[in-house]
């Protein structure tokens, strides 16, 4: 069954319940023009995969990590850059109706942008209770 995002990895540790996979540098990467604003640019992760199969695993062997739904991924690049956008976008125009400086209005959108960051950080838990991986062997 093919998932909208999946990566080949190797296992590097197992942590109780938790597997974490290194996932190898996709070869479609290489030719995208996109890759440097995808996040996927050629860098090794980590990814940790909850699963109560966790003992059926061993370190260097070959897996393949998948999103569990489609609409995971899709939601997961909304959230990381478009409402981000968004909310830049909004606070710098309404910071110029507001009457305040082209200054004033870059710093209050970027303070913004950067308050929002900050609270994807202090949700980091709850959202990972939401993405949920699949591991399979390969």
């Amino acid at each position: 069954m093919r998932r909208s995002v999946e990566h080949r990895g190797i296992v590097e540790r197992i942590d109780g319940n938790v597997v974490m996979v290194k996932v190898e540098r996709q070869s479609a990467c290489a030719g995208c023009h996109a890759k440097g604003l995808c996040g996927e640019s050629g860098q090794e992760r980590i990814i940790e995969v909850r699963t109560p199969y966790a003992n059926e695993f061993q370190p260097t062997e070959r897996v393949i990590v998948a999103l569990e739904r489609e609409s995971m991924g899709f939601m997961s690049v909304v959230w990381a850059y478009i409402f981000p956008l968004i909310l830049l976008i909004a606070v710098l125009f309404s910071a110029h109706a507001l009457g305040l400086g082209d200054g004033a209005a870059a710093i209050a959108s970027l303070i913004a942008t950067t308050a929002y960051y900050v609270v994807l950080y202090v949700l980091r838990r709850y959202i990972d209770r939401k993405i949920k991986f699949t591991i399979i062997k390969e």
